[in-house]
């Protein structure tokens, strides 16, 4: 429970240094928290799904498509948060790879596994 606790925090974190980067629109911090909270539940639940479905699309563009699917996670939390507007796929792209590498690393140094 500490571990995802402080994974979380992690994600909120990037995703309010994130969208001062890109054009994201955050109207407060607790839309930033469950951004966080929806990534967190849709990576676990609704990822799984889409990559079983697109495992043809995925090979063919020899794991490419892993992008696109994360972007489409994006899109889904963007539509579900009041707060949060990301206004298009391409930002959602460059959203969820520079959020996956930041995440990667924060989380080797911060987190305890």
């Amino acid at each position: 429970m500490k571990n995802y606790l402080i994974k979380l925090i992690i994600s909120t974190i990037l995703i309010v240094v994130l969208s001062h980067f890109l054009k994201i629109e955050i109207t407060d911090y607790t839309a930033a928290i469950f951004m966080a909270v929806a990534l967190s539940f849709l990576n676990t639940f609704l990822k799984p799904i889409l990559v079983l479905f697109t495992i043809p699309v995925t090979i063919f563009t020899l794991g490419l498509f892993l992008l696109v699917i994360n972007a489409i996670i994006v899109k889904v939390a963007d539509y579900f948060i009041d707060g949060i507007n990301v206004p298009t796929f391409i930002t959602a792209i460059v959203f969820s790879i520079l959020l996956s590498i930041s995440q990667y690393i924060l989380n080797k140094i911060f987190v305890d596994e």
